[in-house]
């Protein structure tokens, strides 16, 4: 198709250049007359035709540039209504910003100052950079007269090193300092270290806590003259029991010796000194416990084996607890329930055994005033979770309510109603024991139904 197509066209071009060579063109030739001159009127109507079609062009050039224009326009003050709009809300919330900064700012400031501690804030070269209005009246020197300097150059008195100080920021862990002078003043230093970026800081605060360690001191004071008070009560109640017991013999003889009774004397006198014996022997365990106890004061806890205890405390109270005139302590059904494997738990072995014969001594005086039948104590230790649970429970007379309430209550009492229970027959200290020295925990339950149970909650470690 391609090499024909030349072929076919070649006549219409041989045509064309023979109409070529006779034809020639002049663009001014339609200006011109006949005659050779030129046609003026028609050069003038075509240049302003001319210059009418350019202006025209112009014109719509400029409409079209003027739209363009418009519509640029209108998106520029779209933007810049955007971007007014931007800046104005980014404004208000700098503005807002900025003040809840203020806020929290006061805030902070109001929390420093108004915090009862002295609180100092130093920088790395240990130079003052906060100074609370505590810190200024209890040095006297305002914060304008400190800013900048160095702690010991301000405060000279204060009980800190230098090297305490740089062990905190090298660390970066907080130290507490206790300074102290026995009933004369208590101090907490507590040294915190801050890190803002590649800043470092501390921020030391002084507690005077002089009038909480003083009222504390006072409310030990008192608990320990409360716990010797019941002791002491206990112990007397005690030893008046074989003493009166020694008394009433010894009277018993003596007016039958004075009415001359010689017939049964030698028995009378026989069986009064066998009871004073007996009493005197119960006197003697009792003190001998007292004794055991004062001098048995040990600062470390050592392990030890609880059944063991609870056995050598039913031994003793075998011993110490005996109503001549009534129940005796070893004519008491005592059931063991001992779980296997029972670990051993780290204690003050005499402080325990103490705890232990003072229930024993409270099931002894129960199961007196009730006239029980069957006399029962039951005594049950296991372990539960983390720690060891020891129960004593006996079927003697039931602690009323108040009684419940009142029997682990101190020998001082800050309630305006008359006690419940007997100071002879408080738990206070065998509570104290447990609780405080032990960190464990002590309760009872009581009713006619099911006795009373004492129960005791140690931890493992």
């Amino acid at each position: 198709m391609l090499s024909n197509t030349p072929m076919k066209n070649w006549p219409s071009a041989l045509v064309l250049c023979v109409l070529s060579i006779q034809a020639h063109a002049d663009i001014f030739d339609v200006y011109r007359n006949p005659d050779g001159s030129t046609k003026w009127q028609w050069v003038a109507n075509s240049a302003l035709s001319l210059l009418i079609l350019t202006l025209l062009i112009v014109a719509i050039f400029l409409l079209v540039a003027n739209s363009r224009a418009r519509r640029v326009n209108r998106e520029l003050t779209d933007i810049k209504a955007t971007l007014e709009d931007r800046v104005a809300r980014r404004t208000q919330s700098l503005i807002e910003t900025t003040e809840v900064l203020k806020n929290r700012e006061q805030y902070i400031t109001n929390i420093v100052e108004s915090m009862p501690l002295m609180l100092i804030g130093l920088n790395q070269k240990m130079e003052i950079i906060q100074w609370n209005r505590v810190a200024e009246s209890s040095t006297g020197r305002p914060i304008s007269s400190v800013l900048g300097k160095n702690l010991w150059e301000a405060y000279p008195t204060i009980t800190l090193t230098p090297n305490q100080v740089s062990e905190v920021l090298r660390n970066k862990t907080t130290m507490t300092i206790k300074h102290s002078q026995r009933d004369q003043y208590y101090f907490d230093i507590t040294l915190y270290p801050l890190t803002d970026k590649d800043e470092t800081g501390v921020v030391i605060l002084v507690d005077d806590i002089t009038k909480q360690m003083k009222a504390e001191n006072k409310v030990s004071e008192r608990d320990k003259v409360s716990a010797m008070g019941e002791l002491a009560s206990a112990m007397a109640y005690d030893i008046n029991l074989p003493l009166q017991s020694i008394l009433s013999s010894l009277l018993d003889s003596q007016a039958k010796l004075s009415r001359n009774e010689l017939s049964d004397i030698k028995t009378e006198l026989l069986d009064a000194l066998k009871n004073a014996c007996f009493s005197g022997q119960q006197a003697s365990s009792i003190i001998q416990n007292l004794l055991d106890l004062a001098n048995s004061h040990n600062d470390e806890k050592a392990p030890a084996d609880v059944t063991l205890l609870m056995d050598q405390s039913i031994k003793l109270a075998g011993n110490l607890f005996t109503d001549l005139s009534g129940l005796r302590f070893t004519a008491i059904n005592v059931t063991r329930h001992y779980h296997d494997n029972l670990p051993k738990i780290p204690c003050y072995q005499s402080e325990l055994q103490q705890v232990f014969i003072r229930l024993l001594r409270a099931a002894f005086h129960s199961l007196n005033n009730n006239g029980q039948v069957n006399p029962a104590i039951n005594i049950e230790i296991s372990e539960f979770y983390d720690s060891l649970w020891i129960k004593v429970q006996h079927n003697g007379k039931a602690l009323t309510p108040l009684e419940q309430e009142d029997i682990f209550q101190p020998f001082f009492s800050i309630s305006d109603r008359e006690p419940a229970c007997p100071v002879e027959h408080r738990l206070s200290y065998s509570y104290f024991i447990i609780t405080d020295h032990h960190d464990g925990q002590m309760s009872v339950t009581s009713d006619e139904k099911f006795g009373t149970c004492f129960n005791i909650q140690l931890p493992l470690v």
